[in-house]
């Protein structure tokens, strides 16, 4: 089963946009719940986005450098 993992919304005072900093992982990688999975910025600060569950990285739809939107997808876990 797959799970879609999607920028979280920032907070009342923050941007809904933020950048893909670094990604943390690679497709095929294996992770747990809880571990970090890419690195984001905005204009105001840096956060890692958590993977929501146990899984697999099958795919990164969010290449670093790009903007992404509250709700956007980062990525797929199997």
């Amino acid at each position: 089963m797959s799970c879609e993992v999607t920028l979280p919304f920032l907070g009342e005072d923050a941007s809904d946009i933020a950048t893909v900093s670094q990604w943390l992982v690679e497709e095929g990688d294996t992770v747990e719940e809880g571990d970090d999975l890419v690195e984001m910025t905005t204009d105001k600060a840096a956060f890692n986005v958590p993977s929501p569950t146990a899984g697999t990285v099958a795919e990164i739809l969010a290449p670093e450098g790009e903007e992404v939107r509250a709700g956007g997808l980062l990525c797929i876990l199997e």
